[in-house]
C-alpha cells in the first residue's frame, strides 16, 4: 500500500502502485485524463505523486512500445504534407510531455538506434536535451557541462545587432556591433532561430600560443592593425530624458528646444517626421559639463515670496547635463508627451567603442579572457603562408577546463575558411571526421 499525493496534498492510498500508475498513464494517453497531468512513483518513499499545477518544466518525448518508436515514417510524411499537426500526435499518443519527476520513471533513448525493449521514450532530437542558447554552441557534446552553461550565458551577453530598428528605439544601455557576422561553424539551431537576421560576434583568426606573457591567466592579445580596420568596434547608446513637471499653484517646468541648448550644432534645426512624434536633429558632440536638455523650474519655496518681490520671477536651473567622464554625440531627439500629458524630451547619446586593454572577449565555449595587450601587426607571429592572427589565446586554459569543443571549432573554422563553406557543428550530429563536400 502506497500513499497518493495530488499537487503535494494527501488524497488516499493505492494497493497496487504499479497497476495504479500504469492505468493512470494509459488513461492520460487515451484522452480520458488531461495532458497536463504527470504521475511519478517513488519506490523508496513508497508514494505516488500526481502533478497538475502550473510552473513545472515539461518537455515532449516520443513514446516507445516493445522496443519500437511509435512515430512512424507515415507520421512524418503526413506532417510534411500538413495532414497532421502537433496536437494530433499528442492526442494519438505518439508524443507526450513529461516533467522532471515522471522522467525518473522513464528510460529515454538518445537516438532510434539506441532503443531496446527497456526504453519507454525517445528523444525527438538530441539537441532537445539543452536550451536554445546552449544549442548554439558548436560541438557541445565534446565540452564539459559547466563550460557549456557558461558558453550559453556568454552568448546572451554578446554584443551584436539586438534589433533591426535600433536607430528608432530609445533602449537603456544598448550596444550595437558595427560588423556582426554569421559564424563559420554553425549548428542547425542557427537556422531555426534565424540567427543571420540578428547576429552577434565576429569570426576571428585565432592563434593558440603563449606570447611574451601578456596572455597569461586567460588574457588575450589583439592585433592592433585589425582593431584599426574595424575589428570588434561597436557603438554604445544611452538615452537622457527630462519632462515638464507640474506643481501646485499652476506652476510648471519649462523645457527649451534641445537644439538651442546643445552646443555644436552645425546648422539650423532640420527634422524628419518618423513614426509617432519622433524628430531627428543634426548631430552634436557633447562633452562633460555640457547641457543636454535645458530646463528651468519654479523656486523650491514659495511661502516667502511677496507680490512686489523681484525674486518672484526668478526660476531655478534644472537642466540635464553630462557628468564627469561622460561624453557622446546626440543623434536622436524625441519630443512627445507622457501618460500624464506632460511634455517629455528624450535625447539619445551615441558613443563609439574601440577595443582596448581591459575589454573582455570570449568564445562560445566559456573561454573568456580580458585583453592584456594590443600589438601592431608587424610584431605578431605569422604562419608559413603569411596568415597573421587577430587574437592570441593561451593554451593553458584548455587542459584544466576540458573544453575540447573550443579547439574543434578552431579547426572547423579553418576548414570552412579554406573550403569557402559553413561547417555544421550541431550537438551529437556534427560533420563526420574526414567528410569532404564538393
Amino acid at each position: 500500500m502506497v500513499d497518493v499525493y495530488l499537487n503535494g496534498k494527501f488524497i488516499g492510498t493505492a494497493d497496487d502502485a504499479v497497476t495504479f500508475v500504469a492505468e493512470l498513464r494509459d488513461l492520460r494517453r487515451k484522452g480520458g485524463l488531461s495532458e497536463d497531468v504527470n504521475i511519478y512513483f517513488d519506490e523508496k518513499a513508497k508514494s505516488i505523486t500526481i502533478s497538475s499545477d502550473e510552473g513545472r518544466a515539461r518537455r515532449p518525448l516520443i513514446m516507445v512500445k516493445d522496443g519500437k518508436s511509435l512515430l512512424t515514417e507515415r507520421h512524418l510524411q503526413q506532417l510534411k504534407q500538413k495532414e497532421l499537426t502537433w496536437v494530433d500526435l499528442l492526442r494519438q499518443g505518439v508524443v507526450e510531455y513529461l516533467d522532471a519527476s515522471e522522467e525518473e520513471n522513464s528510460l529515454v533513448a538518445l537516438s532510434e538506434e539506441d532503443i531496446t525493449v527497456d526504453h519507454t521514450h525517445l528523444e525527438i532530437s538530441p539537441t532537445a536535451l539543452i536550451g536554445v542558447a546552449s544549442a548554439l554552441v558548436p560541438f557541445g557534446n565534446y565540452n564539459q557541462s559547466s563550460r557549456l552553461i557558461i558558453g550559453s550565458k556568454n552568448q546572451k551577453q554578446s554584443v551584436g545587432l539586438y534589433a533591426t530598428n535600433y536607430h528608432l528605439r530609445l533602449d537603456m544601455d544598448s550596444n550595437v556591433l558595427h560588423y556582426p557576422q554569421f559564424p563559420l561553424v554553425k549548428t542547425k539551431i542557427h537556422n531555426v532561430v534565424h540567427y543571420a537576421e540578428h547576429p552577434s560576434g565576429q569570426n576571428m583568426i585565432v592563434a593558440v600560443m603563449c606570447y611574451d606573457g601578456y596572455n597569461m591567466e586567460d588574457g588575450v592579445i589583439l592585433n592592433k592593425s585589425s582593431i584599426e580596420m574595424g575589428l570588434a568596434r561597436s557603438t554604445y547608446f544611452r538615452p537622457v530624458s527630462a519632462e515638464e513637471l507640474r506643481y501646485s499653484g499652476g506652476l510648471v517646468d519649462e523645457i527649451s528646444v534641445p537644439d538651442k541648448d546643445i552646443k555644436g550644432y552645425r546648422s539650423e534645426k532640420e527634422y524628419a517626421n518618423l513614426e509617432g512624434d519622433g524628430i531627428v536633429y543634426p548631430e552634436a558632440k557633447i562633452n562633460e559639463g555640457n547641457v543636454v536638455i535645458g530646463r528651468t523650474s519654479p523656486p523650491r519655496f514659495l511661502n516667502s515670496l511677496e507680490e512686489f518681490n523681484l525674486a518672484a520671477a526668478a526660476r531655478r536651473e534644472s537642466s540635464i547635463s553630462l557628468k564627469h567622464g561622460e561624453h557622446g554625440i546626440a543623434d536622436f531627439v524625441l519630443i512627445t508627451e507622457n501618460d500624464e500629458g506632460n511634455r517629455l524630451v528624450q535625447v539619445r547619446l551615441r558613443e563609439e567603442r574601440i577595443p582596448e586593454i581591459g575589454d573582455k572577449f570570449t568564445s562560445r565555449h566559456g573561454q573568456k579572457g580580458v585583453t592584456g595587450m594590443t600589438i601592431p601587426q608587424t610584431d605578431l607571429p605569422f604562419s608559413a603562408s603569411g596568415i597573421i592572427p587577430d587574437l592570441i589565446f593561451t593554451p593553458h586554459g584548455i587542459s584544466s577546463r576540458m573544453s575540447i569543443s573550443h579547439l574543434t571549432e578552431i579547426l572547423g573554422g579553418k576548414v570552412g575558411a579554406l573550403a569557402g563553406r559553413l561547417v555544421d557543428g550541431t550537438l551529437f550530429d556534427a560533420e563526420e571526421e574526414g567528410l569532404v563536400r564538393r
